[in-house]
């Protein structure tokens, strides 16, 4: 496990970072090439838009993911009747891929054979429902497609901590007048901490790498209005034959994980006391 961490991915991520400063195309090779890459990144309009793309979905996809993924393990951990059935369909998005499921989501949005078909079919003509083919909300029609597949993950991660919740608490709760919103706000999620960082990790995880949807769903467009970090690595890489633009761009990404993960790792792990 050591060689494998070192060699293959510490090894792997400094021979993305040195080739990065080189002139590297269709092969790498060790010519200096200095910041050059990196200004051509900055300068590229696709680059920014991709950036600015990911953050919007982050977010959304963040928030949308928690709120619905706990909520719906909530509801569940209400021992409602049919709980396994409804779990099983739940995550059941996440067994697929995110090819078949962004060509999936990509039928159901389409204008002339799904929802907005069906409902005008119903009588409502008027109804407009096409995210994307339109520029300024398309990454909307993407977050439609991840929420689909990643929230039912969460809801059992959730529920798994629900359940280990102690039966006691939430008596004491009752027997203090505490209403249900409130015990779970001022008592369940602070004790869920550590579920709620893992989540945090794994959602994380999955929108530094979105790629697959947005390949399958918009290839990109229309033009270049849900661009994606990755997937202008990939075209860099292999469409334009560019690999030090390519590693430029990897490792932006691998900056942008390190900003964010230092100063939680920091928050979560350097003030506790070691015992």
């Amino acid at each position: 496990m050591v060689f494998t961490a070192l060699i293959v991915f510490l090894g792997g991520t400094i021979w993305t970072i040195v080739y990065s400063f080189t002139d590297s195309g269709l092969l790498p090779r060790l010519r200096w090439d200095g910041l050059d890459q990196y200004e051509r990144l900055w300068n590229s309009r696709k680059w920014l838009v991709s950036i600015e793309n990911l953050a919007i979905y982050g977010v959304c996809s963040l928030i949308g993911t928690l709120v619905i993924g706990f909520t719906l393990a909530a509801l569940l951990d209400r021992k409602v009747r049919g709980e396994g059935v409804l779990r099983t369909i739940f995550l059941y998005p996440f067994a697929l891929s995110f090819i078949v499921t962004g060509l999936v989501w990509q039928w159901i949005l389409n204008p002339q054979l799904g929802l907005q078909s069906v409902v005008r079919g119903m009588g409502w003509e008027s109804f407009t429902f096409d995210p994307l083919n339109n520029s300024k909300i398309v990454m909307f029609g993407l977050l439609i497609a991840g929420l689909w597949q990643g929230t039912g993950l969460i809801m059992c991660i959730m529920l798994a901590g629900l359940r280990g919740i102690d039966e006691d608490i939430w008596k004491a709760a009752r027997v203090d007048g505490i209403g249900t919103v409130k015990t779970y706000i001022r008592v369940i999620i602070p004790m869920m901490r550590p579920v709620f960082v893992t989540s945090l990790v794994l959602i994380a995880s999955g929108i530094v790498k979105l790629y697959d949807l947005v390949v399958a769903q918009t290839s990109g467009g229309p033009g270049i209005s849900s661009e994606v970090p990755a997937k202008y690595v990939m075209t860099a890489m292999f469409g334009g034959q560019n690999l030090g633009q390519g590693f430029a761009a990897s490792t932006m990404m691998l900056v942008t994980v390190v900003i964010i993960l230092v100063p939680w790792a920091i928050l979560e792990f350097g003030g506790k006391k070691r015992g």
